[in-house]
């Protein structure tokens, strides 16, 4: 079964839409799993926990294993028995945010860190990678709403920026030519309500799977609370 990732910069929504998919899928009586990087098991929210603690005092280099670790433990303990039991898996974020925000942001050496990831997924490759893009004044905007802001949003709107960058050149055919680890990725705008954006992404994987995604589910569509 698939694996479908959402991914983005912060506030982009990519947790409230992986629950609304969540829900729709349930309702339409498909077996689903959704997950959460970093963590989804014991290990990997307690990495979780310190990875987003502002006081938290984590150098580039151990925010990447960190974040490896979780993922080598969630890939093992979580999305592959899914996988192989039959579940659709939804994953808020996996390791297209490492590319940017430990690469492009933290300035990390892209070889060394593509060698680690190689380890921690087991070569496990996505099916889909949604990429919800949001202008980052704008995600950051949403971010504050939400509440105090963790130890990665507080980095400088420069780092915001790069990430930002860095995610808009994973969409580009050259980029994911060179990067088959990625599997395909799909832009979905952000911006508007968030019935708005769970349309445009319930769009883009009804073209993928449409015996699943074009199924009516009528009063049974997920709310936004």
């Amino acid at each position: 079964m698939p694996l479908i990732v959402l991914e983005g910069p912060e506030g982009a929504g990519k947790t409230t839409q992986v629950r609304m998919l969540a829900e729709w899928l349930g309702a339409a009586g498909v077996t689903v799993v959704a997950v959460r990087e970093p963590g989804g098991t014991p290990l990997g929210d307690e990495i979780r926990r310190l990875l987003l603690d502002p006081a938290s005092d984590v150098s580039p280099r151990a925010e990447s294993l960190l974040f490896m670790a979780s993922r080598a433990q969630l890939v093992e303990r979580e999305l592959i028995p899914a996988l192989n039991g039959g579940a659709f898996v939804l994953l808020d974020r996996f390791f297209l945010s490492t590319y940017a925000y430990q690469v492009a942001g933290r300035g990390l050496p892209h070889d060394e860190i593509g060698a680690a990831n190689r380890l921690a997924t087991a070569e496990l490759r996505p099916d889909v990678t949604l990429l919800l893009s949001l202008p980052v004044a704008e995600g950051l905007a949403r971010a504050h709403v939400r509440g105090g802001h963790d130890r990665i949003e507080q980095a400088d709107v420069d780092f915001h920026e790069r990430v930002a960058r860095a995610f808009e050149q994973f969409c580009t055919r050259e980029w994911q030519a060179a990067h088959p680890e990625a599997g395909p990725v799909v832009i979905v705008d952000a911006r508007g309500s968030v019935e708005d954006v769970f349309a445009r992404t319930l769009a883009v994987l009804a073209r993928r799977w449409p015996e699943t995604f074009t199924i009516s589910t009528g009063e049974n569509a997920p709310s936004r609370h």
